[in-house]
This record gives C-alpha cells, sequence and structure tokens, in this order.
C-alpha cells in the first residue's frame, strides 16, 4: 500500500488521536470477482516485495460501497503495483496485521491512490473517473467498509483491533499529505514488460492502459520466460 500503515500510525498515536474516521460505524461493502497478484521484484525497504495487481478482463475485481449515490460506489482497479498493505515485520505478529491479511481491501485503496496521484498531475483518463471525486476521507472509509465487507463475507475473522489500526493510519495527517503529492504519477507507470507479463498470464489484462497515459509501444510482445512475474494469489469472490 502506498501509505506506509504503522509508520503512520505509530507517529499519530503519539501526537494523539487524529482520526475523523469511526471504523466501528462503516458498513460492509461487498467483493466480486477475482484479485490476482503477481510478484515482480523485492522492492523497498517497506512492505513485502514489489507486485503487480492484474486485472482479469472476465472476472474483474470490483468493489461496491453499502451507499449507491456516495463516491465511489463503484471500484473495479486496473493494472498497477502494489506492495499489499506495507506492513512493517514487527507488526506482522498481531492477528489481523498481515500486509496480504486484507488483500482485496488493500488493492481497493492502492487504486484509490494511484488514480489520485495521476489526478492531481494532470491524467485526464477516463479510467480513473469511478474515483475522480473520491475525497481523502472517502478513501479512508472505502478502506474500512472494505474491509468491513470482508468481514461479513466471512472471509477474514472480526478484528476491530486491526480494522481501526488501519483506518486510523490511513485517515492521519501524513496520509493526507501524501494524497495531495504531486510529481508521483510518473514511478506509477507500469513498466512495459511487466504489462508483458500480465498480458502473457491474463490475456486482455492491459487493455486499459492507453498509450496516451502510460506511454507503451503499439504492441508489447510477450517477455522472455524467466522474467515473467511469478503468481502468488488469485481469490475469487
Amino acid at each position: 500500500m502506498f501509505v506506509r500503515i504503522f509508520a503512520l500510525l505509530g507517529l499519530c498515536m503519539a501526537l494523539s488521536a487524529c482520526a475523523s474516521v469511526d471504523y466501528s460505524k462503516l458498513p460492509p461493502g461487498t467483493f466480486s470477482g477475482s484479485l490476482f497478484v503477481m510478484w515482480v521484484d523485492e522492492g523497498g525497504s517497506s512492505g513485502d516485495g514489489n507486485f503487480l495487481f492484474v486485472p482479469d478482463p472476465e472476472d474483474p475485481l470490483i468493489f461496491r460501497r453499502s451507499d449507491p449515490q456516495s463516491a465511489g460506489a463503484v471500484i473495479r482497479p486496473g493494472l498497477m503495483y502494489t506492495d499489499g498493505g506495507s506492513i512493517p515485520k514487527i507488526a506482522q505478529v498481531f492477528k489481523g496485521l498481515s500486509p496480504w491479511g486484507y488483500a482485496p481491501a488493500y488493492m481497493i485503496h492502492d487504486w484509490i491512490f494511484t488514480a489520485r496521484h495521476c489526478i492531481v498531475d494532470g491524467e485526464s483518463n477516463a479510467r480513473f473517473d469511478q474515483v475522480r471525486d473520491v475525497t481523502f476521507k472517502d478513501s479512508a472509509e472505502i478502506l474500512g467498509e472494505a474491509i468491513q465487507g470482508l468481514i461479513a463475507d466471512e472471509r477474514v475473522q472480526p478484528n476491530d483491533l486491526a480494522g481501526n489500526a488501519i483506518t486510523t493510519a490511513v485517515d492521519s495527517a501524513i496520509a493526507r499529505r501524501l494524497w495531495d503529492e504531486r510529481g508521483a504519477c510518473k514511478a506509477l507507470v507500469v513498466k512495459p514488460d511487466d504489462v508483458a507479463a500480465a498480458e502473457a498470464a491474463i490475456p486482455g489484462s492491459s487493455r486499459a492502459i492507453t498509450r496516451r497515459s502510460f506511454r507503451l509501444p503499439p504492441e508489447t510482445a510477450p517477455v522472455p520466460a524467466e522474467r515473467r512475474a511469478k503468481i502468488v494469489t488469485r481469490v475469487t469472490f
């Protein structure tokens, strides 16, 4: 996740309560489709490696908020880099704080931040329209609703401590500064060989990426087998 959850959480708690979202009062959203993640490389110092979320055009991961009139009511994430929940090893010993424990929810939040960074940098691509009017507070609420949805669907066990910790972190002042950061979109561009690897695994997964927004060549040939990303997990709702 682009917001480093527990680095933010520790400072947030040290400075006193700074969240405006009450996780316990958030309604559960609903998921449908499949989640498909591929390993890319070891990543940086935070998180557990660098991965690629790959949308399946035949069975796309979709999140729906309980209120169909709310901002980001229906979210369908596109091809993007992710590192899951970015939870440090020291915190992963606690129940519910695995970097992939709430993976579908993290993918939705990562997509919101990916879109936000590109929107503030002037991208007008229609693939970001579904979350264009999502506010910072909405982004934290959506993550909480997604976690509540996984609990309601009995995909994960109830855990108010983890849910509160995560939503508090992504609703902090530090997270807000990241939300408004400019110049971040360029680093989020999926590299052509990673696009090719995703396309080789799930044909049609890259069709939503345009040359205009991600500057890809007209045709992206499959990369050599030894360069293909490795499948980590695929979950179907």
